[in-house]
C-alpha cells in the first residue's frame, strides 16, 4: 500500500498552527489507521498552545486526542476491528514491562506515552494508532457526540475511584468542562450534586443542566453545603478547580470520612489542611486518566443521555480554521467544549 496524502494541523510554537498537506503511511502490524471525524480541544491542548509544553511536544507535532472516527485500514495481525467501524482512541500506550504494568495499572505506566502529546495526534485526517487503544462505538452514536468520550471517561474514572453510592451528597469544586462532566457522571450514579464555581457563565451552564450551584465568592460554601446536608457536609468532594481556594474548600466541605478526589492538575504545590484528614478521617484519592472500563462506561452514559452532549459542545470549527478556533477558545468566557471537524461524518 502507498502513502496517502492527508491534511494535518501542526503546532509550530508561539501560539501557532499551520495546516499542511502531508502523508499517512499504511498501518504496520498491530496498528490501525482511523479516518478522524472530530477532535475536541482540551485543557492540555490549550497548555500546548500557550507554549507550556514545548519541551515535551516540540514544534512539529500534530496534537489532539479527544476524537472520534471510522477505521480506514488495519495492519497485519489485527482482528479486533474492521474497516468501516466507528471508533474512538484511548490515547495511552504503555510499555508492558514496568512495575505499574506488571501490577495491572497500565494506565499509569512508568513509561507511558500519551498519544497526541508524546506522539502525533488526531488533528489530522488519518491517525494511525496501536490497535489496543481502540474502542468500537454503536452505529447509532453520532460522531460529534462520540468526541466527548475521552473527557467523559476521565469523569467516569474519577467517580468510580470515589466509590460514590446512590443518595450520597457530592460537591464538585470547579465548573469547567471536566467539572461539569464529573457532575453529570456523579448524578448519573445517583449522587446529590452541587457545583461550586465563581464564573457566572459556567454557573449558568451548570444551572441549565439542572444542577444546584453555589458561587463561593458570594456565599459561604461550607455553610451552604451544611444547610443542604443537615450539617453533615459532603460525602464525596471532587476538586477540579486547580486553585488554592478550591483545595482549601475540599477539606472544609467534606463530611466525616468524606472521600476527596483530586482531579485537577496543580501547577504549583498547594497547601493542604492535613489536620482535617486526621481529625475527621478524610480520604484523599488521586485520579490521573482512565482505564478501559471507564471508556466503556463513558460510551454507555453518552448513549443513554446521562451526559447532555449537545449542551456540552458549544463550538465546532473546521480543521482549516484551527488557528482561529484556538484563539477564540482562549478568550471565550462561555465556551465549554470546542470541537474541530477534521473529516466527514460516517
Amino acid at each position: 500500500m502507498a502513502d496517502t496524502p492527508i491534511t494535518a494541523a501542526i503546532y509550530r510554537g508561539n501560539k501557532t498552527f499551520t495546516v499542511e498537506t502531508t502523508t499517512s503511511a499504511p498501518p504496520a502490524a498491530g496498528e490501525v489507521s482511523v479516518r478522524v471525524a472530530y477532535c475536541g480541544i482540551c485543557g492540555t491542548d490549550m497548555h500546548v498552545y500557550h507554549g507550556n509544553m514545548d519541551a515535551r511536544v516540540g514544534f512539529e507535532r500534530v496534537i489532539g486526542h479527544e476524537m472520534s472516527g471510522v477505521v480506514a485500514a488495519v495492519g497485519a495481525g489485527v482482528d479486533t476491528v474492521s474497516p468501516g467501524q466507528k471508533v474512538v482512541v484511548r490515547p495511552l500506550d504503555h510499555c508492558g514491562d514496568c512495575p505499574a504494568c506488571h501490577a495491572g495499572h497500565q494506565h499509569i505506566c512508568h513509561k507511558l506515552k500519551f498519544l497526541g502529546l508524546d506522539t502525533n495526534g488526531a488533528m489530522q485526517e488519518i491517525w494511525t494508532v496501536p490497535a489496543h487503544t481502540l474502542h468500537v462505538l454503536p452505529d447509532a452514536l453520532r460522531l460529534d457526540h462520540a468526541a466527548l468520550i475521552e473527557p467523559v471517561a476521565v469523569a467516569c474514572h474519577d467517580v468510580r475511584l470515589s466509590g460514590l453510592k446512590a443518595g450520597e451528597d457530592v460537591v464538585v469544586i470547579g465548573g469547567g468542562p471536566i467539572g461539569i462532566l464529573v457532575a453529570m457522571v456523579a448524578r448519573d450514579a445517583g449522587g446529590n450534586v452541587v457545583v461550586s464555581e465563581v464564573n457566572p457563565n459556567r454557573l449558568a451552564i451548570a444551572e441549565k443542566l439542572g444542577f444546584a450551584t453555589v458561587n463561593p465568592a458570594d456565599v459561604d460554601l461550607v455553610a451552604e453545603i451544611n444547610s443542604r446536608t443537615g450539617e453533615k457536609g459532603a460525602d464525596v468532594v471532587f476538586e477540579v478547580s486547580g486553585t488554592q481556594p478550591g483545595v482549601d474548600a475540599m477539606t472544609a466541605v467534606g463530611a466525616t470520612r468524606a472521600r476527596i478526589v483530586m482531579v485537577a492538575i496543580n501547577a504549583q504545590k498547594p497547601q493542604i489542611d492535613l489536620f482535617q484528614f486526621f481529625w475527621r478521617e478524610l480520604q484523599l484519592i488521586g485520579a490521573r486518566v482512565y482505564e478501559p472500563e471507564d471508556y466503556e462506561k463513558a460510551i454507555g452514559i453518552i448513549v443513554s443521555g446521562g451526559v447532555d452532549a449537545d449542551t456540552v459542545i458549544t463550538d465546532v470549527a473546521p480543521l482549516a480554521d484551527i488557528q482561529k478556533a484556538f484563539e477564540e477558545l482562549d478568550r471565550s468566557p462561555t465556551a465549554l467544549k470546542s470541537l474541530i471537524k477534521v473529516g466527514a461524518d460516517a
